[in-house]
């Protein structure tokens, strides 16, 4: 596995190569949080060591540490180097005062033995300030960056530069000068670490570097040491390191150039270090990738040699979503519509740039709306539109908002049942990513429908009319019609009429057994009854008086 794939630095590390002699120090300074002691083997004396972080970030490599008595790294990384050969710069264009869009790598042999790396590793720690052991200038924290590394051989002395950049940096395929070219460019702020051990160890230098296009040679020196070792660093101080002044056993596979048994490693073959952020002023920077490399001197135009790239786990960014209402809300209607906010937040800065993303650019949030959904939307779903992410006045608080297109409304009205949002978001340059998140009951809701009723009550008009005739008898043929009205008067056309043909005793027709009459409320019913004799009996036809009735129905009364 090649470095320039594998060397996935889980922190923005600021590193520096520089000498001392195996002795218990606790470097940038005495924080307690981390071992500086010339190995990289945890003795429980204070916080973690390599050990630790090699098992946090690659636990089959280091299976067993010792001891892990703080853990709390807020990002660790470590990593091997299985092929020396692998990934080495080339091409004149190759420099740090050369942007990165010019630089050109190969993979070849040939590289000083003193200059391949074996192993690379890190970790970053917050703490709170202390003035004497951790001081965080005008900091919240005490931002601490710890780093190190081993290398193949140590017949010589050795300079080092650490690149810590703001944008996303990655291996291109691109042709450049006589290599492969880099995928990305600088950016202002990006840090610049370059250190120095020589004369056997006894002698070490770092400084640090911005880029900045207004300085000399697009960098800008922030602060340099010429004896930066960690066991002769005072009080508060602000970077240091060290090299193993023994012969030493690394807790990780090992092989030198030496053949040296046992996974150990000879005099000035494995250094550590330290770098206090916050008192730099550096506390608020937030690193994408980061690229190791070895140089011919500490010049910041020195030819560069290997490097190592990798991506930063600590400048990343993360989504969640929230619904504007968990409901239940009517279908439909003013007042009833319901959106889905996305916040993607980046970790690892306070002063990291605003995620971005718009329709306009190609990488809009999108958003999804799953139906019947008892399980949150962990997929799929029906797309309701995207949404722009806009951070506000602040553009570099790390934290951006896009809002859904409104669903159930007036015009779209949902059914009732539950709902679930599902947002998704591609990312942008600074950082690639593809975050889909849902499963979150804040961003479901439900819609539930209403329902009343009313009441409808059947009157059966049973009414009847007697036919009596002039000569006193009763009619025994012919028909009454029976005219019933919605309303007291008999006005109008009739709701319905019914005719009685059958003559019972005495004369009389009757209305029983008919159609019902229906009604909802308090209703003045009408009716008349109109006597029809048979066709050519002489007798002639009458119409009776207007009858009324008023019917009186409670739906109020609850039992």
């Amino acid at each position: 596995m090649s470095k320039r794939t594998k060397f996935l630095l889980g922190i923005g590390v600021i590193a520096a190569l520089v000498i001392g002699w195996q002795v218990a120090a606790f470097a940038v300074h005495d924080t307690g949080a981390f071992e500086l002691d010339g190995n990289a083997t945890n003795d429980a004396a204070a916080g973690d060591d390599w050990d630790n972080v090699c098992h946090k970030a690659s636990p089959s490599d280091c299976p067993n540490p010792i001891a892990n008595p703080s853990n709390t790294n807020t990002a660790a990384a470590w990593t091997k180097e299985l092929n020396t050969s692998a990934s080495i710069f080339t091409g004149g264009g190759s420099k740090d005062p050369i942007d990165i869009n010019q630089w050109a790598w190969k993979d070849a042999g040939g590289l000083p033995d003193k200059d391949n790396l074996l192993h690379s590793f890190a970790a970053r720690y917050s703490l709170p300030p202390d003035p004497n052991h951790c001081p965080s200038g005008t900091a919240a924290t005490c931002d601490l960056l710890y780093f190190g590394s081993d290398r193949f051989d140590n017949s010589g002395d050795a300079q080092q530069g650490f690149w810590f950049f703001q944008n996303k940096v990655t291996l291109g395929n691109n042709k450049v000068g006589g290599g492969t070219g880099f995928n990305g460019v600088h950016k202002t702020g990006d840090l610049l670490i370059i250190s120095d051990f020589s004369n056997g160890g006894t002698v070490s230098t770092i400084s640090v570097y911005s880029w900045d296009t207004t300085a000399p040679d697009n960098l800008k020196l922030l602060a340099t040491k010429s004896d930066a070792k960690c066991t002769t660093a005072g009080d508060a101080d602000q970077f240091c390191g060290l090299v193993n002044a023994n012969t030493i056993t690394m807790p990780w596979s090992f092989t030198d150039k030496s053949g040296t048994s046992g996974n150990q490693a000879l005099n000035g073959e494995f250094y550590e270090g330290g770098v206090n952020l916050s008192a730099l002023g550096l506390a608020d920077e937030c690193f994408s990738s980061v690229a190791s490399e070895t140089r011919s001197s500490t010049s910041t135009s020195a030819t560069l040699k290997d490097f190592v790239l990798g991506q930063l786990e600590n400048c990343q960014a993360g989504m969640t979503t929230q619904a504007s209402t968990a409901g239940p809300v009517l279908p439909g209607g003013t007042g009833n519509s319901v959106t889905d906010t996305a916040t993607i937040s980046v970790s690892g800065g306070t002063n990291a740039p605003d995620p971005t993303g718009t329709a306009a650019n190609g990488n809009p949030v999108t958003f999804f709306l799953c139906a019947n959904a008892t399980n949150g939307c962990p997929s799929g779903g029906t797309p309701i539109g995207t949404g722009d992410l806009a951070g506000g006045s602040n553009t570099n608080d790390g934290t951006a908002t896009a809002t859904s297109p409104a669903v159930n409304t007036q015009a779209s009205p949902l059914t009732s049942g539950r709902y679930c949002f599902r947002a998704e978001w591609l990312g942008d340059t600074n950082y690639p990513t593809d975050l889909s998140f849902t499963n979150n009951t804040d961003e479901c809701f439900t819609v539930q429908e209403t329902s009343s009723l009313t009441t409808t009550q059947s009157w059966v008009p049973n009414d009847s009319a007697h036919v009596t005739l002039g000569s006193g008898g009763n009619a025994t043929s012919g028909s009454v019609a029976f005219e019933f009205f919605n309303n007291g008067t008999c006005q109008g056309t009739a709701a319905r009429t019914i005719t009685d043909t059958t003559v019972a005793t005495g004369g009389v027709f009757e209305t029983y057994n008919t159609q019902a009459i229906t009604t909802t409320g308090n209703t003045e019913i009408s009716w008349r009854a109109t006597y029809n004799p048979p066709a050519n009996s002489g007798i002639t036809g009458f119409t009776g008086n207007c009858e009324s009735s008023t019917l009186t129905i409670d739906n109020d009364i609850t039992n």
